[in-house]
């Protein structure tokens, strides 16, 4: 960024790599409120920009979680019990064989979640950084982790970009014909495996892809093949 016109304000890229931030106080907010201050921009300019901003990057606050078990099994349940919010926690008052091998119940249906995020492949940046939205060209990976089909009748996978949350449902007899699956992910953990979907093949998964409302209804269907 080039300094501004106005010789009292320093917009530099030197001035700002050189500004001490403390939350909430960044250089974002620095340059925002020079901007109003100077009349280079008005509120209103200022909110249609933030909402805009929000727009694209609805879902980027997932990417702040940076413990994967917060991520896979805090948010991610909690997330699919919002959206579908008929599925109970499992308990061995609904199965006396339960010791947590699967996330939810429904009506007899052992259901497990697995969820990843879509973030550029090949860098060593923060996740909140290699973030990508759904319509970028980037390469990504997202793997979905110790997976064990013979835990539980039906799978649900997430998937976050910064724009959009997708989502699959899957038999777990599905999961294990599947040519991507592959087994032996921990030494010793025997019927347990992981799961990559890429750029390169998530459109081979279209067929398990539901919208949010038809997530339960696809469930029942699953555990009935």
């Amino acid at each position: 960024m080039k300094s501004n016109t106005n010789s009292s304000i320093d917009l530099s890229d030197e001035r700002l790599d050189d500004l001490y931030s403390v939350y909430p106080f960044n250089k974002f907010e620095y340059v925002i409120s020079h901007l109003i201050a100077t009349n280079t921009i008005n509120l209103q300019e200022y909110l249609n920009i933030r909402n805009s901003y929000l727009e694209r990057n609805k879902y980027l606050y997932v990417f702040e979680i940076t413990a994967p078990r917060t991520f896979g099994e805090t948010w991610a349940q909690r997330h699919l019990n919002e959206v579908v919010p008929e599925l109970k926690i499992p308990s061995t008052a609904y199965d006396k064989d339960y010791s947590g091998q699967y996330d939810f119940w429904y009506e007899g249906i052992r259901i497990e979640v697995k969820a990843s995020r879509a973030v550029k492949r090949k860098s060593g940046d923060s996740l909140i950084i290699k973030a990508l939205s759904s319509d970028s060209m980037a390469g990504f990976d997202m793997n979905f982790q110790q997976i064990k089909p013979a835990c539980c009748d039906v799978f649900v996978w997430i998937a976050v970009w910064r724009d959009k949350i997708r989502y699959w449902v899957l038999s777990s007899e599905e999961v294990a014909n599947n040519k991507y699956y592959s087994i032996g992910q921990h030494r010793g953990n025997v019927g347990e495996g992981q799961l990559w979907l890429k750029d390169t093949n998530i459109d081979e998964f279209n067929e398990y892809e539901v919208g949010v409302r038809d997530i339960l209804s696809k469930i029942i269907e699953k555990a009935q093949k």
